[in-house]
């Protein structure tokens, strides 16, 4: 799995919309202005940071050595997903549905209407 590949699945939701954070050096793949997925190296390894409950993060960290606790985000809510570990294919496209579920289901009502989601 690539840095671009996993850019490529979130900018496929609708209403997706991609902006640069030059001081992170990250895409910020965001929803009705709320972001869901961040793709930046951290430590100089490939990641992906995205939005997840606080139950799910825990137990996904506590499964997969390649997930961590995002750097500058609220821990209970983002996880870090370094792109070079042994986590399949499968499961980051799960995780970057997820994440993107969670932030349309907190937009308010007349956005996800606006978006058609």
């Amino acid at each position: 799995m690539t840095s671009s590949e996993l850019l490529d699945y979130c900018m496929s939701k609708p209403g997706a919309e991609q902006s640069v954070d030059n001081q992170w050096n990250a895409n910020q793949v965001k929803v009705g202005e709320m972001m869901f997925a961040m793709v930046s190296p951290l430590q100089e390894r490939p990641a992906i940071t995205l939005k997840t409950s606080p139950e799910l993060a825990e137990e996904l960290r506590n499964k997969h050595p390649e997930i961590v606790p995002a750097e500058h985000m609220n821990k209970a809510h983002w996880n870090t997903i370094f792109l070079d570990g042994d986590l399949p294919d499968s499961h980051f496209y799960h995780l970057i549905d997820s994440s993107y579920q969670l932030v349309v289901t907190a937009l308010p009502e007349e956005v996800r209407q606006d978006l058609g989601v």
